[in-house]
């Protein structure tokens, strides 16, 4: 299988991309899931109205590094003016290789301003939408969408080939509907009737892959293109090289031990210190590290310990202290972790 694909002019080296995430794919966790092997990452999703009003938050969020390229901003909004003129912000100003429209995001706080995957409701604005904003940029413009609203309205099909025909490079699509947010099972065969829908360009699948198995599955089912993850790189960057491996044919890398989930853990920290400082990073880091420390016998109490801190030099301490217990423990010592328990429900995409 070739273990790449193109994206308008954009040359993506992997079929493994990483999803956008609200609260967490800030420019440190990119670095991690580009370092194991993600082919393409994403910005959490940005206002059009915070970059038109020049936020100074939002504009940091959509801050990178060229190592982190190929790169897409992601922006959300519910009105045509504001979308285009924040495109074209980023397309002159922050300047990555692509921007993506978010007609996906399910959380009502998103959806009750008519943005995120309210759109899915009102098709025609939509299309305006897309117009505009494909053509007020040269760079590729992608779109992320959902089934649909509900179960009454389920339209990424027609969806897909409307946005294809209006100059939108690749689609991904979650398929599952708004109103089931990230529960029940996401149904893979939308994907392949979006597949069928378009021409020539590339469909994106995300929803349910938990292991490089079932990367290669959703290919195999829905001839998508790529496949997103989300939630399964959640204290997991290594998934990339997995599903790397898996789709070149190569022997799937060893799960990773538990002292590399803690060691991976203190690169994680420490690269969160170096972008946003003590505080900020103090206080972003520790869902990052709950995810890292899930999943093995005796570690709640240390987890408790770094919770209660924000002190990054006591984190890094208390990383020590982890790490001795599991070199101490003669069974933990050789214990390989890989989560396969429940996805988490609490980020937004």
């Amino acid at each position: 299988m070739k273990n790449s694909f193109q994206i308008g002019n954009v040359h993506i080296p992997s079929l493994a991309v990483l999803a956008p995430m609200a609260g967490v794919t800030d420019h440190a966790f990119r670095v991690l899931c580009k370092s194991h092997g993600a082919g393409l990452v994403y910005t959490e999703f940005v206002s059009s109205n915070g970059i038109i009003r020049e936020n100074q938050k939002t504009l940091d969020m959509m801050a990178f590094t060229p190592d982190e390229r190929p790169i897409v901003v992601q922006i959300f909004g519910e009105t045509i003016d504001a979308m285009k003129r924040s495109a074209e912000y980023i397309q002159n100003v922050v300047k990555p290789d692509i921007i993506d429209l978010n007609f996906g995001c399910p959380v009502p706080k998103v959806t009750k301003k008519g943005a995120g995957s309210a759109i899915l409701k009102d098709m025609p604005l939509m299309e305006e939408m897309t117009k505009a904003i494909v053509s007020a940029v040269n760079i590729p413009v992608t779109a992320k969408i959902r089934a649909g609203w509900d179960s009454k309205c389920i339209v990424a099909p027609e969806t897909a080939a409307m946005l294809e025909s209006h100059g939108i490079s690749a689609v991904a699509i979650h398929p599952r509907t708004t109103k089931q947010l990230y529960k029940g099972n996401a149904d893979w065969e939308l994907i392949a009737k979006a597949k069928e829908a378009v021409n020539h360009i590339p469909i994106i699948g995300n929803g349910d892959i938990t292991s490089a198995q079932s990367a290669k599955e959703m290919m195999d089912l829905t001839h998508c293109d790529a496949v997103m993850i989300g939630r399964r790189a959640l204290g997991n960057p290594w998934i990339f090289s997995e599903i790397n491996a898996c789709f070149t044919g190569k022997e799937l890398p060893a799960p990773p031990s538990l002292i590399d989930r803690v060691d991976m853990c203190r690169h994680h920290l420490l690269l969160e210190r170096e972008d946003k400082g003590e505080i900020q990073a103090a206080n972003l880091i520790k869902r990052h590290l709950s995810w890292y420390l899930k999943g093995f016998h005796g570690v709640s109490k240390y987890r408790s310990k770094i919770f209660m801190t924000k002190d990054i030099g006591i984190m890094l301490e208390i990383l020590d202290e982890v790490r001795e217990y599991i070199l101490t423990d003669p069974i933990l010592r050789e214990k390989a972790y890989y989560e396969n328990g429940a996805l988490l429900d609490e980020v937004s995409y």
